[in-house]
């Protein structure tokens, strides 16, 4: 079986990896994950990790068929409206991007002609579904518990997870956002599990803990031989207690009040306002 080529690239301002998941026979590629540069003090948008990654495909030859995200983020932005403008490549996240439009539109007080059908997106995908990348496959795994959308892509021997786990010392991810559910992640977490134990697995996110260095990658084998929060032998009972408890000591994600109304726009920003500015709400005393 022919196995995808794959360009991690590291936002160390939000501790993100982004991919370039490539078909070394077509160059056929698809962009999984993309980060929006964001400086909160002066609410100052950038493009340099975009370009980044259109600058690999570019010298790698590369044909971007898709641009995926594994759920709406609450820790970064995402650049994927300002690389289909630059690609014209179709943007793709879970079915379950409704819930989360849903359950955001109210909190951030979005005007009433706010879609939450997510139509802003070009392509929403169902548990099974598969996309073709060239000669190689994307296959959808629904995994949700983080938040309602997240998704799994595997592509080949390898899965790329989102936050639904980390690196086996960073655990798993929080639960307590909007739509959040630890017992509905420790069955995805099953579902990732019953891959080959050889996968290869692509984390979203990786902090470093202990000081070493980061890391994108591991293996199924190794998270349920090591994962501290989900390794095999640890109960759905015993998970959701711990996950819960954790969840409840837990600070809000630096970015979360921009970032996600960012992300359930596609990574488009906010419309301009009469006087051509764009503006992001933040809501007081509410998250």
């Amino acid at each position: 079986m022919t196995q995808p080529d794959i360009h991690a690239r590291h936002h160390a301002d939000t501790g993100t990896w982004s991919y370039i998941v490539s078909d070394p026979a077509t160059r056929a590629a698809a962009i999984i994950d993309p980060v929006l540069d964001y400086d909160a003090k002066g609410a100052r948008t950038g493009t340099k990790e975009a370009e980044a990654l259109l600058a690999h495909c570019a010298a790698e030859g590369l044909r971007v068929d898709w641009i995926l995200e594994t759920h709406a983020h609450a820790d970064h932005l995402s650049s994927a409206a300002w690389l289909k403008s630059r690609l014209g490549a179709p943007v793709g996240i879970g079915v379950g991007i409704r819930a989360v439009q849903s359950a955001f539109k109210p909190i951030f007080g979005l005007p009433a002609d706010f879609a939450t059908d997510g139509s802003q997106f070009d392509r929403l995908f169902a548990d099974g579904e598969r996309l073709p990348l060239g000669a190689l496959q994307v296959e959808v795994i629904a995994t949700p518990g983080h938040t309602s959308d997240s998704l799994s892509y595997r592509i080949g021997d390898a899965v790329f997870v989102g936050d639904s786990l980390f690196l086996p010392d960073g655990g798993s991810a929080r639960c307590d956002f909007p739509g959040g559910d630890a017992g509905v992640l420790y069955d995805s977490v099953q579902r990732l599990y019953a891959l080959p134990d050889a996968t290869r697995v692509f984390v979203c996110h990786d902090y470093g803990p202990g000081g070493r260095a980061v890391q994108s990658q591991t293996t199924i084998g190794a998270q349920k031989a090591g994962n501290i929060h989900a390794r095999a032998g640890v109960s759905r009972e015993e998970f959701i207690a711990m996950r819960n408890a954790r969840d409840a000591t837990l600070a809000l994600p630096a970015l979360i009040l921009p970032a996600v109304q960012v992300n359930i726009r596609a990574g488009a920003l906010p419309p301009a306002d009469a006087d051509g500015r764009r503006y992001l709400r933040l809501p007081i005393d509410t998250l």
